[in-house]
């Protein structure tokens, strides 16, 4: 029983830090939206809309340098099977350098070129059908939240750094401290306390902007002063070496790509939720911040059950590569059955945060209430395909969640919204039941791939032996 725990908390030991990190980072969105509650309906829909739209071009970021953290575990492996000992050696040392130096230079080109993007949408939504109001209030929330993608980047470089290290547990602390100096800046900017400027939606935008700066700021000083991490820290970009970018590159853009039709899905349908209204687009904005949330332990569990498995193909044992994935799916089955109890048992606590003043309001109250059945299942379908591909990228396959996202979301989830949403005019739940089918029929499509790459790498391993 003790040894079977301990491999359980193998996965919570890497899991738990990046799982707190994604909350936190979500906890800075969730409290915005919460203060736009304070500013009315309009402020929500506005907001949801810039949150959600940051959300994704931040989400694709990250992708580019997701992998750095499974290819720095994989060099810690096999430095470690050098060695024979826990000490990596000079060779394994220096290849983390570089991978850290490739991967900030990466980080800093995409960053910079989405908050360009981020602006850019600011303007382009005039286009798509939305409410003019709602786009009046959301243009500025996301220009001041572009120039946030930068240090938010870069503190996620970090984190796949001491991730890959096995070191990621101060992460947690630092951005934990960031959601009150987050909810404290929101309070100035909106309300103009103390002689600062009110700034309204946008300064929601800037102080989670400003957060970002200081929460890199104090994790780049604890790495620093780490006694493992801190000798192989090197900020140099500018002298990364031009193979090693391009590897990272060649790697990220499948995994970016991926988190971005991931996005993209949920995206088209706050667009579509958008046409029915503000109500309609409010309560759908609070669902799906509910579900981003349930979302971040699931990206947590993938994450540390991937570096898992690249270490443990680095030191050459794939036989335990099935039962790491059992036990993660256990585990993140586990929440998510908890958190769909909440939702079922006590609706009303879960969305009055949201609602501000209006939580009396009887429309969007009942059009939230609807869409969280929908979220329940939608959890378990956009999770189970999270934690496939986090397997999926540990064994060294980044391509097959690009391929099965573009089949899965876009040849039967977004038609699937179409239909039921548009053409059988169920309206909003309708749009989330064609979620519901882009996230099943992914789920689906990787986890065979998943299978199918683990008898072949199984099959490859038995013939070289």
């Amino acid at each position: 029983m003790t040894s079977h725990w301990r491999n359980y908390r193998a996965i919570l030991a890497l899991a738990g830090p990046i799982a707190g990190i994604q909350l936190a980072q979500v906890a800075l969105t969730t409290v915005d939206l919460a203060m736009m509650g304070l500013l009315g309906v309009a402020a929500v829909a506005a907001g949801g809309l810039a949150l959600l739209l940051y959300n994704q071009l931040r989400t694709m970021c990250v992708g580019m340098i997701t992998g750095v953290g499974n290819m720095i575990a994989a060099a810690a492996g096999r430095g470690e099977q050098r060695t024979g000992t826990d000490d990596l050696g000079t060779a394994a040392h220096e290849e983390i350098r570089e991978y850290l130096r490739a991967a900030l230079l990466v980080a800093t080109l995409t960053s910079a070129a989405g908050a360009l993007v981020l602006v850019a949408l600011s303007y382009a939504l005039r286009g798509l059908g939305q409410d003019a109001a709602v786009l009046e209030l959301a243009r500025p929330i996301m220009w001041t939240l572009a120039p946030g993608l930068i240090p938010m980047l870069w503190l996620n470089v970090l984190r796949q750094f001491a991730v890959g290290m096995r070191r990621a547990g101060s992460l947690l602390r630092v951005t934990l401290w960031s959601i009150g100096v987050n909810a404290l800046l929101d309070a100035l900017f909106v309300f103009g306390w103390f002689g600062v400027p009110r700034l309204g939606p946008a300064g929601i935008g800037l102080a989670t902007t400003l957060v970002q700066v200081w929460t890199c700021g104090i994790y780049l000083f604890r790495v620093r002063r780490d006694p493992v991490l801190g000798d192989l820290v090197s900020l140099r970009a500018w002298h990364a070496d031009r193979a090693t970018v391009l590897r990272i590159v060649r790697t990220g853009a499948p995994i970016s790509l991926t988190y971005g039709a991931e996005a993209a899905i949920t995206s088209i349908a706050t667009v579509l939720m958008g046409g029915f209204g503000a109500v309609a687009l409010a309560a759908s904005n609070i669902v799906n911040q509910l579900a981003y949330i349930v979302y971040q332990v699931n990206i947590g569990l993938s994450q540390g059950s991937s570096i898992l498995v690249s270490r443990t193909v680095g030191q050459g044992d794939r036989d335990a590569v099935a039962a790491i994935a059992g036990r993660t799916f256990a585990l993140g089955f586990a929440f998510m059955t908890v958190t769909g109890l909440i939702y079922v048992l006590a609706p009303g606590l879960v969305l009055a945060p949201f609602l501000g003043a209006h939580r009396d309001d009887a429309a969007v109250v009942g059009a939230a209430s609807t869409l969280l059945w929908f979220a329940i299942v939608q959890q378990y379908c956009k999770g189970s395909q999270n934690l496939c591909i986090g397997l999926l990228r540990g064994i060294g396959n980044t391509k097959a969640g690009m391929q099965s996202t573009l089949v899965g979301y876009f040849a039967l989830g977004v038609p699937a919204m179409t239909v039921f949403g548009l053409a059988l005019d169920w309206r909003g739940p309708g749009i989330w039941l064609g979620l519901c089918v882009g996230f099943g029929a992914t789920a689906a499509l990787v986890w065979r791939r998943f299978l199918r790459d683990l008898r072949i790498g199984s099959r490859e391993r038995d013939l070289v032996g």
